[in-house]
């Protein structure tokens, strides 16, 4: 077996699990769900019907870089959205979802053989999505946590990372805006770890599969600020992107890859291998969404409501803020995150995610411990139901 399965760590609703085993809610309380990052706002009709019309579609094979009218309308979204000008034939690779593929790009990006006596490092956000770290150790590589802690906003502070890691750095994830914390990285983050990524020759992988979640201004995005700096090549760059969360498909199974087009030409010849094509069907069904924005803005204002109303019933009984984007509430417990996380569960029959299990510990501080996650992703009611319900919970604490 490959030795670097025994660096993988379980994966925090196992440990979520765990946590809840043998607490018995009230029973006269249904259960609701805050956990987990599943949207559960309606998919978009006409994406549904889309898929249906190209069932006919099954009887083919699906090329590895997607059909020319998909990669076309990505471009179009791009350049809308971003202001990005990105060859639709070298710099785009739809991909089967963004977890998918930020787990198997740095498999793809990592050259173990650079220094033999010693691993290349895969950096990442400490609190984090663990896919990324999962993918530095089957790659060969050693995660390294960059703290994104409350002081500084929930960013990072990319020139506090010494030297000799940048010398190590092969790949970089950012995450915009974050998850857990929902933070948005500011363009000048961007145009600094760029200029570092020159300096010392490593790929920014920036996953921005929440970016049409916000609720101020829109993020910026990676391409978005090459395009600023007349980087028309991407060099280094690589944005993710999903219509998971933009448009309510988390199902469907649907992202994409753009930039670096040298870095796309070596990862298509990964994924022919690799063997992760999306369907005919479920390629004109993201052709469709792609190229469609009013379902997006309601989207967007249906999470700006919720967020609005959830946290106007947890103000002064929860220390916790509207974030900049995505669609979690990053909170600071009274008590040791994971004794809330049971005790709300045993008491009121909701779930939540404790941050240490978001997070590791580096230097003996876990930034996520003190920290739960919950999603509203549920409908309106189901939300403001948790919110007062946990409102009645921390008043007894």
């Amino acid at each position: 077996m490959n030795p670097d399965l025994g660096h993988l760590q379980p994966y925090p609703f196992e440990k979520l699990a765990q946590l809840k085993a043998g607490a018995t809610p009230p029973a006269h309380l249904e259960h609701i769900a805050l956990s987990i990052g599943e949207p559960k706002h309606a998919s978009p009709r006409f994406v549904v019907e889309e898929l249906i019309h190209h069932l006919h579609g099954l009887g083919q094979y699906p090329l590895t870089r997607g059909n020319e009218a998909l990669r076309e309308a990505i471009a179009g979204w791009l350049r809308r959205r971003f202001g990005a000008n990105v060859n639709p034939a070298t710099e785009i690779l739809p991909v089967s979802g963004t977890r998918e593929a930020l787990f198997s790009f740095a498999q793809c990006v990592v050259d173990r053989r650079s220094n033999p006596l010693a691993k290349p490092l895969v950096l990442m956000p400490n609190p984090f999505y663990q896919i990324y770290e999962g993918a530095a150790y089957l790659a060969g590589a050693e995660p390294w946590f960059y703290p994104t802690p409350a002081e500084n906003g929930f960013l990072p502070d990319f020139d506090s990372i010494p030297a000799e890691v940048w010398a190590r750095c092969q790949m970089i994830y950012v995450c915009s805006p974050g998850n857990p914390t929902g933070a948005v990285l500011p363009e000048s983050a961007y145009r600094r770890l760029i200029k570092l990524a020159d300096a010392h020759d490593f790929v920014i992988a920036s996953d921005e599969c929440y970016s049409e979640l916000y609720f101020a201004e829109p993020p910026v995005g990676l391409l978005e600020v090459c395009a600023k700096l007349g980087r028309d090549t991407f060099a280094r760059c690589v944005a993710f992107h999903s219509l998971s969360k933009r448009s309510n498909l988390p199902g469907l199974r649907s992202g994409f890859v753009a930039g670096d087009a040298n870095i796309l030409k070596n990862y298509h010849l990964y994924r022919t291998y690799h063997g992760c094509t999306l369907p005919p069907p479920t390629q004109a069904a993201s052709a469709a969404a792609w190229s469609d924005e009013a379902h997006v803005i309601e989207n967007r204002a249906l999470y700006l409501d919720k967020f609005n109303r959830v946290l106007n019933v947890l103000d002064n009984a929860l220390d916790v803020t509207m974030p900049d984007g995505a669609f979690y509430l990053w909170a600071k417990t009274p008590i040791v995150d994971t004794e809330f996380t049971r005790r709300l569960f045993a008491e009121q029959n909701i779930t939540v995610l404790p941050g240490s299990y978001l997070s590791r510990e580096v230097d003996g501080i876990n930034p996520g411990a003190g920290y739960i996650r919950m999603a509203l992703v549920a409908e309106l009611d189901e939300c403001l139901d948790a919110a007062q319900r946990i409102k009645t919970f921390c008043q007894t604490l």
